[in-house]
């Protein structure tokens, strides 16, 4: 039998006109190649979407500050806080409907309004004259950004297996890139008419909205990536196959197991799908927790336990773990992961990370060389093993179920990890004031009890990542 259906498998994903079957005639004619160009758009869609994300971290102390709401310098990190999770909770409210969105009319669509709302909102934002208005503008970005379902989704869809792990890899790099040089913008451009005075005058529109500068370079990105959308390839299926040549299709899709009869499940009855939900959950909280309590230590007083740093200081630290980043991406992440698989390079990582964090406390004791030594390292080292963790759970989740499932279930997960990030920037702003007002204490006193808080999320989602919490999907190592 399979010698009479072969010839059939080769036209059977050949409609006319369907972009799905477009992109797997160009992966079976690619002969084991990378997928540059596919992947060249994943990276810069994903770096454009997720820029505004943390570009506001390294001037939000300030911001916050001048909007005049905190009655005490000790609380502007629990305002900051509410400040930074408005962003999540919008993206955890409607995340679901655009991986749901995607599914139905394509992945382009929606990655391509995505990018749209950062240009207009991402603007706004930087216009804000008060409290409220920043808290709304950050909330309706968050809700109308629907990039990250889709494009995980996408770029599965346009690797052979051999390659997605590049793939996913790929996205979440990019993703860490953009949380990183988010800080860097925001830390190197805010404030530019006392940063640069012969550039920038008091009475110019920079001087009048201090934010504007970075919210508008990163809009200025992703204007020119809204751009390169127009060349995206589609990549879902438009047409339904006949009844008849479903067993054709099962037997074409056999080797990518899509026909799997646990694959083909109720996303709620997918249970190696379900598994890696809270890993990832706990993971993406301790990430977001972690770069703003990072922001707001570094630029802290000593008297609190913090490093005095400017916002240009932060900026040049996070700068350099980006371009870290880049390098670990592009030479160590695929040995890593070829040495110790899927599974075990997330739990590695994790364990590694623990220990990182566990250093920085210390650091406050530390001036001068050794201090920039110490926090570029540790940095450039945490940045690398985040985004290996990430990629592992995105990686699992990504196999366990088939395409028409893909975006809704990166929709899923994305509003279940929204809604734990939601949560991060209200807890550590909250945990991160708490701590400046007990520097009595002799018990883990000021800046030591938030990371120790953080580690404890961390070891959380270390645990989860072992059975029998996590039921392991058959994917490619």
């Amino acid at each position: 039998m399979g010698s009479e259906e072969a010839p059939l498998l080769l036209s059977a994903p050949g409609v006319e006109g369907c972009p799905g079957c477009s992109m797997d005639r160009r992966k079976a004619s690619s002969k084991g190649r990378i997928p540059y160009k596919e992947l060249f758009f994943v990276g810069i869609t994903t770096l454009a979407s997720s820029l505004p994300i943390t570009c506001l971290f390294p001037f939000m102390y300030f911001m916050v500050r001048d909007f005049y709401i905190a009655k005490t310098e000790e609380d502007i990190g629990f305002y900051a806080g509410f400040l930074a999770a408005s962003y999540m909770v919008g993206r955890a409210i409607t995340a679901t409907f655009w991986g749901i969105l995607a599914d139905r009319i394509g992945r382009k669509p929606v990655i391509t309004f995505s990018i749209l709302s950062v240009v207009i909102f991402n603007t706004l934002f930087g216009l804000s004259a008060t409290y409220w208005m920043a808290i709304t503008t950050r909330f309706v970005l968050g809700a109308l950004n629907g990039l990250l379902a889709p494009i995980k989704a996408y770029c599965i869809e346009v690797c052979q297996i051999e390659h997605q792990a590049l793939g996913l890899s790929l996205v979440n790099t990019a993703w860490a890139l953009g949380l990183i040089v988010g800080p860097a913008l925001g830390g190197f451009l805010a404030q530019p008419t006392e940063k640069y005075p012969h550039i920038f005058s008091e009475d110019s529109v920079f001087g009048r909205f201090p934010y504007l500068l970075p919210c508008l370079s990163v809009s200025a990105v992703a204007a020119v990536v809204l751009i390169s959308c127009t060349w995206l390839p589609e990549t879902i299926h438009k047409h339904t196959v006949p009844e008849k040549g479903t067993k054709i299709v099962k037997a074409f899709s056999a080797e990518e197991g899509c026909w799997n009869s646990p694959r083909r499940k109720s996303l709620l009855q997918n249970w190696p799908w379900m598994s890696t939900m809270l890993p990832y959950c706990f993971f993406s909280l301790h990430d977001t927790a972690y770069s703003e309590i990072l922001s707001l230590w570094a630029v802290s007083d000593r008297k609190y336990g913090g490093l005095n740093f400017s916002t240009k200081d932060i900026g040049e630290v996070l700068a350099m773990a980006g371009a870290s980043l880049l390098v670990y991406q592009l030479i160590i992440y695929r040995w890593v992961h070829k040495m110790l698989g899927t599974v075990n390079s997330s739990r590695v990582a994790s364990a590694v990370s623990i220990v990182v964090l566990a250093t920085y406390p210390f650091m406050t004791y530390l001036s001068g060389v050794k201090l920039s030594f110490a926090l570029y390292s540790a940095a450039m080292m945490k940045s690398a093993l985040a985004t290996t963790i990430i990629t592992g759970i995105c990686l699992l989740q990504n196999n366990a179920v088939c395409q028409e499932q893909r975006g809704t279930a990166n929709g899923i997960s994305t509003t279940a990890m929204s809604f734990f990030k939601s949560i991060a920037p209200v807890g550590a702003g909250a945990l991160f004031s708490w701590a400046q007002k007990r520097q009595d204490a002799t018990f883990l006193p000021d800046d030591q009890v938030v990371f120790v808080v953080l580690n404890l999320v961390q070891l959380l989602g270390l645990i989860f990542t072992f059975e029998p919490f996590l039921v392991l999907p058959a994917l490619p190592e």
